[in-house]
């Protein structure tokens, strides 16, 4: 059984700058998360682990971004 929204996919495909800014959000929240670990004492394998999560989550956003400003100057 699938959980997934089909109003929060059609949202999207309706509102690309709407993603964008999502995964923006999403980015912040794992800096904090990062930020809360390495002020706990987290080791420097933890620390790195959660950088590369941050980095890929980056490298997702750069393709959703160009597509937002493509569509925005077309408008």
């Amino acid at each position: 059984m699938s959980t997934t929204n089909p109003n929060r996919i059609y949202r999207w495909a309706a509102d690309p700058q709407g993603e964008v800014d999502e995964e923006i959000r999403h980015i912040g929240d794992l800096i904090f998360v990062r930020d809360l670990l390495a002020a706990r004492g987290a080791t420097p394998a933890e620390l790195r682990e959660h950088d590369a999560v941050i980095d890929r989550a980056r490298r997702q956003l750069a393709p959703a971004k160009r597509a937002s400003a493509r569509l925005a100057t077309a408008a």
